[in-house]
């Protein structure tokens, strides 16, 4: 009888999170428009880069693994039909190559419509940098905080542009301490700071959208849920490989863990700034401290100093 329940507990589970999952429905296209997905070479990246070339956007997909994005890169014209699918080489985890990126961009780009801020890694280590930066919190925040405000401008000159900053569910366990924010002190385990990296996103969304007010840029979180990805590799081959099907059977697939960050790219009926979106629909599910404006702030100007950016480069 015990084992009868809990079958049928663990099914409708499974059957709740199978057909509460958001697919966006927007068939929005995006001819003569530029995307750039980070980590779009792989996972739920090469899902979101994929469904922008099918919308014939021109896509740049960038990661620090060339082989990888080479492959992504002939994958996605080859399924999309789109010849306009870019690899350039991006490393997260280096102030120098983060900011050379940048610069090409600028340089060769005449606009910038989406910057989907979606490449990350899980709990591979609490080592530092080059930079002298936590290597969790440099990639999967850091980073993206030094490549989205240099690519301001850009965005800024392309008329109605969208910032997307990928979060995680995890964010509700995550601490935002300004005092530990690029040290592993304080912190029990590396699971920590990936939570603390993804709650960062959320508040740094918050802060830049009230700086670009009637810009004509906005910048919004995407919860994609509990996917089954490579993000679980770092655990094992036994254990990575375990969770990854555990999560690909009961939770979402990459491409459905792609739905909602692709729309709150391209849905037009998303007219919101700073916000957080679950399954394709505005969430109010989100930690405690996304709403304190006073640490957003502080959060901000301790990043700047971090990341080395100088006062001209910072137009907003």
């Amino acid at each position: 009888m015990f084992v009868a329940i809990l079958f049928l507990i663990v099914f409708a589970f499974v059957v709740y999170q199978k057909t509460t999952r958001g697919v966006c429905t927007s068939t929005t296209r995006l001819d003569g428009k530029v995307a750039i997905v980070t980590g779009g070479t792989a996972g739920i990246g090469r899902e979101i880069a994929l469904d922008f070339a099918k919308r014939r956007a021109k896509v740049i997909i960038a990661c620090p693994f060339r082989d990888e994005g080479e492959a992504a890169r002939n994958e996605i014209i080859k399924v999309s039909g789109n010849k306009q699918v870019i690899y350039e080489f991006l490393d997260l985890s280096s102030l120098k190559s983060t900011r050379e990126f940048a610069s090409n961009i600028l340089k060769t780009e005449p606009r910038l419509d989406i910057l989907v801020n979606n490449a990350g890694v899980g709990t591979v280590g609490d080592f530092m940098t080059k930079d002298g930066l936590n290597f969790i919190m440099q990639v999967n925040y850091f980073g993206h905080f030094l490549l989205t405000l240099l690519l301001l401008p850009l965005l800024k000159k392309t008329t109605s542009s969208r910032i997307v900053n990928q979060t995680s569910v995890l964010n509700m366990i995550g601490s935002v301490n300004i005092k530990f924010l690029n040290t592993i002190q304080g912190y029990w385990n590396t699971l920590q700071l990936y939570s603390n990296s993804k709650l960062c996103l959320i508040l740094f969304g918050k802060e830049l959208s009230r700086k670009l007010k009637h810009s004509g840029v906005s910048i919004n979180c995407s919860d994609p849920g509990a996917v089954g990805t490579n993000i679980f590799a770092n655990l094992g081959q036994i254990l990575g490989k375990f969770l990854q099907y555990i999560f690909l059977t009961v939770f979402k697939t990459p491409e459905y863990g792609a739905q909602t960050a692709i729309h709150v790219a391209v849905d037009a009926g998303v007219d919101v700034s700073g916000e957080v979106f679950r399954d394709c629909r505005l969430s109010w599910f989100c930690n405690r401290q996304a709403f304190d404006e006073e640490l957003c702030s502080k959060l901000w100007e301790e990043t700047i100093k971090l990341v080395q950016l100088q006062d001209h480069e910072i137009q907003v």
